[in-house]
């Protein structure tokens, strides 16, 4: 009896924060639009906001002309296509998804045009989109010794030593245990490491400086010599600084200079006409769900609409937690998600009513009923996340979909699939053992 009383205490306080996520970031009192506290002396910063794309609420437009001078015509399309590639990838780490990044020719010139949906701070995405990320390690000059000791010491760092960004295989932002302070914790590939560990073996007890784009990040005393290829870029980051740089170091240099020609907002490309449209359909198909599930289930109805509430409140707050950018695809995705959730309680309904017919009570009737039906409800929504993996193709395969709205389509699809699941199985289980508690034998 109490593990049943403590089960509803955490069912109810789960809903209730839920529900509180899902609130409109317009109530300040009810719904504050940021968390911030401190744990473990880390501040831990947190919004939920709906984040709309291009064709739901609009952003930014921005288009970069490519200097393709110096390139052969026949590894011109070969660097444009990089470039875009590296910028996608930047602006999606940059906290921008469902981006629309395409390669323009208008006459002679190649330019490269960037729609960033929903962006406030677009001076940092163009400033991370243009980068070049060119980082390099220095060590002291032969002629060090001849040079003022009051002389800078990143000045004095500069001998190259052939280790580049280039040899690093990932970068990540870390917090360092003793002050709690972001830092770019750096992993390099097998010529990086060997390279990294002479280097500090040859220079202990002397300054190692760390360079990004010819601007010196910090420059630690060696004080041992370091293996198994690894490193830490240290610095007065902000934790948003440790990000754009690791970001930075991920996707590359580009392989071409751009510049900025062209910055403009643009307005929602579906307009707010066809918007309301698409809610009101929305809403209307849920509708006739709801009736459809009462209509033919009576009571069992009831508690699928009141799981479907459920699921979409919980769905919702997904959403905004990871945050996911929402669009029209997105949309239709999450709606298909819901017709699977109203597939799962129909066969478990189904399956229940046929073992009543059987002879089996309500109780037995009810766990036998959600037994035969999970292997089928498994079975269907296993193939869906699998065809929603292959949509979103998370590891970039290039005989697959890489870009595009698709992506968003095939993540609420999943999202909306995996929720259905545990609403579907676990919740609808339990409001059905609640609500038939005190009817030994009720028929259904």
């Amino acid at each position: 009896m109490k593990k049943i009383k403590f089960s509803v205490v955490i069912f109810i306080i789960s809903l209730l924060l839920v529900i509180w996520i899902d609130l409109p970031e317009s109530h300040p009192v009810l719904h504050p639009p940021v968390i911030n506290f401190k744990l473990f002396g880390r501040t831990v910063k947190k919004e939920f906001k709906t984040k709309m794309g291009l064709d739901l609420k609009g952003g930014a437009h921005l288009v970069f002309l490519a200097d393709t001078k110096s390139l052969k015509s026949s590894d011109r399309d070969q660097a444009l296509e990089g470039a875009r590639n590296i910028i996608e990838r930047r602006i999606n780490f940059f906290g921008v998804a469902e981006p629309e990044v395409k390669t323009i020719k208008t006459g002679p010139d190649y330019k490269i045009s960037v729609d960033l949906p929903g962006v406030t701070d677009v001076a940092s995405a163009i400033e991370l989109i243009g980068a070049t990320a060119k980082l390099d390690f220095r060590i002291l000059g032969t002629d060090s010794a001849k040079i003022a000791t009051d002389t800078p010491i990143f000045l004095q760092l500069k001998n190259n030593t052939k280790l580049t960004g280039s040899d690093i295989k990932k970068s990540v932002v870390e917090f360092d245990p003793n002050t709690g302070k972001p830092v770019v914790a750096l992993e390099f590939n097998s010529r990086g490491g060997k390279l990294f560990e002479r280097i500090t073996e040859g220079n202990v007890g002397k300054p190692l400086g760390i360079f990004l784009d010819n601007m010196p990040l910090t420059w630690p005393t060696v004080q041992q010599k370091i293996t198994g290829g690894r490193a830490v870029i240290t610095g007065e980051f902000s934790l948003d600084d440790a990000k754009k740089l690791s970001i930075a170091i991920n996707s590359g240099a580009l392989p071409i200079s751009i510049s900025l020609v062209e910055q403009r907002n643009i307005g929602p490309s579906l307009g707010a006409e066809q918007i309301e449209k698409s809610v009101f359909a929305g809403m209307i198909g849920l509708l006739g769900v709801f009736l459809f599930m009462i209509l033919y289930y009576g009571r069992l109805g009831i508690i699928a609409s009141a799981t479907l509430v459920i699921y979409g409140l919980i769905s919702y707050a997904l959403f905004k937690i990871i945050p996911i950018v929402l669009t029209l695809p997105g949309i239709a995705g999450f709606i298909l998600s819901i017709g699977m959730a109203v597939d799962s309680n129909i066969l478990i309904f189904e399956r229940i009513k046929e073992e009543i017919r059987r002879g089996q009570d309500r109780d037995t009737a009810i766990r036998l009923g959600f037994g035969r039906a999970i292997d089928a409800i498994k079975d269907a929504n296993i193939t869906t996340l699998l065809v929603s993996f292959i949509l979103f193709n998370p590891l970039n395969w290039s005989f697959l979909p890489q870009f595009g709205l698709v992506k968003g389509f095939a993540l609420t699809l999943a999202i909306g699939v995996a929720t259905s699941l545990f609403t579907g199985v676990v919740i609808t289980k339990k409001l059905l053992l609640a609500f038939y508690k005190e009817k030994k034998k009720t028929k259904i």
